[in-house]
């Protein structure tokens, strides 16, 4: 980890679509332990750490500091791990960076929620004097009602309450004073990114009516009241934030349905979907955007060597129906029947002869098929070729 960035944890296949997940003052890139695993099955997700909390440099910022400075760190972050653009999504503070992101970087910020956060958080004067007295005195004075500003009800999470202890004053004390300097209500208009806006009802730092101001300015905007959470929703309530953020996110299975196509072909798609139930629904999500929207789509193998891995362990478990579908696959992937028989050849090595000598059966039917539709195909362009080439003569 270099001095000069955010400390960070990326999850995630690199292949996926950035998510950038933003911190609470007082916490660490910890408050999204029960929600980072859950969308990085779907994301490329970079949690990272305020300057002065968890891994982060306090150094990175001093007094006077602004929220404009935090964002110019995630997005030095953001350009080292080479994202262009990114969803992003944030609590309070964290929030606060994504809204200023959005307005003054809209290029970067693909889709944006802000969650129990808020466009000005109660004046500056407040602020000045938190970072005062927490620069005089440490922190313990404020780790003790922590609890009770976080959360609703009896809840707790004694790692969050730690982080918070072991945060760094100097750096604390720099982000209250961005806190205190930020008021964006003015330009919340210019948020053209999708945007969520997600509060806690029992939320006593930022109240609903934060969120339902930021929702009421940005176009298009969507509201949701989390019940039974405070201040630090994705701790407390981890599902409904979960539920909410993959709504606003989307399923990104069209880069896997592209090569789902490509490979299969769009008459075995359409088929595939076409069978589709209520029953069978979040199967076919799972084959379009895991099996195709992240393995089939990850650029360290070619087209043509993934076919040829994956008719070897078709044939070393029998499945000779996946087997024909994945011949014809191999074939619209550049391999050649000789490099298919090849392929099989190998595997009676390895698999055992009985099991290459059922794929040989069935590679040899559809390779037949195949070169009989062929035929059929190239029989009826020839013909329609010599069609229109008397209707020219007559022309």
């Amino acid at each position: 980890m270099t001095e000069s960035l955010l400390n960070h944890r990326v999850e995630g296949p690199a292949s996926a679509p950035p998510l950038l997940l933003g911190p609470s003052l007082g916490t660490s890139y910890a408050l999204w332990d029960e929600v980072a695993p859950e969308l990085s099955v779907t994301h490329r997700v970079v949690r990272w750490d305020l300057p002065g909390h968890g891994g982060s440099p306090a150094a990175l910022i001093g007094p006077g500091a602004t929220v404009a400075d935090l964002a110019e760190l995630v997005l030095a972050l953001a350009d080292s791990l080479g994202i262009e653009q990114f969803g992003y999504a944030g609590v309070s503070l964290g929030g606060a960076v994504g809204l200023h992101l959005a307005v003054h970087h809209p290029k970067r910020v693909a889709s944006l929620a802000a969650i129990c956060s808020s466009a000005h958080f109660g004046g500056e004067r407040p602020w000045r004097e938190r970072a005062e007295r927490v620069r005089r005195e440490g922190l313990g004075w404020l780790v003790e009602s922590a609890g009770a500003r976080w959360f609703a009800g009896d809840f707790t999470v004694p790692g969050l309450l730690r982080d918070h202890a072991e945060a760094d004053p100097a750096g604390y004390a720099a982000c209250c004073d961005a806190l205190a300097a930020f008021d964006l209500r003015a330009r919340l208009s210019a948020v053209r990114a999708p945007t969520l806006l997600i509060a806690g009802r029992e939320d006593r730092a930022t109240p609903p009516a934060h969120l339902r101001e930021i929702a009421d300015a940005v176009p298009g905007a969507a509201l949701l009241e989390i019940p039974g959470a405070s201040h630090l929703a994705p701790a407390q309530r981890p599902e409904a934030v979960v539920a909410a953020l993959r709504g606003l996110l989307g399923r990104p299975d069209g880069r896997g349905m592209e090569v789902r196509r490509a490979v299969l072909g769009d008459p075995y798609v359409d088929r595939a979907l076409s069978r589709q139930t209520p029953f069978t629904a979040r199967f076919q999500d799972f084959i379009s955007r895991y099996a195709w929207g992240e393995i089939w789509a990850d650029p360290t193998l070619t087209r043509r060597e993934r076919s040829m891995i994956t008719l070897t362990a078709l044939v070393a478990h029998g499945h000779d129906a996946e087997l024909a579908l994945h011949v014809r696959a191999a074939l619209r992937n550049g391999l050649t029947p000789e490099e298919i028989g090849a392929v099989l050849l190998q595997t009676a090595v390895y698999c055992g002869v009985p099991a290459a000598n059922s794929a040989f059966a069935t590679a040899q039917r559809v390779l037949a098929e195949e070169e009989r539709e062929g035929r059929e195909g190239r029989e009826e362009r020839e013909g329609r070729e010599e069609r229109e080439g008397r209707d020219g003569d007559r022309g």
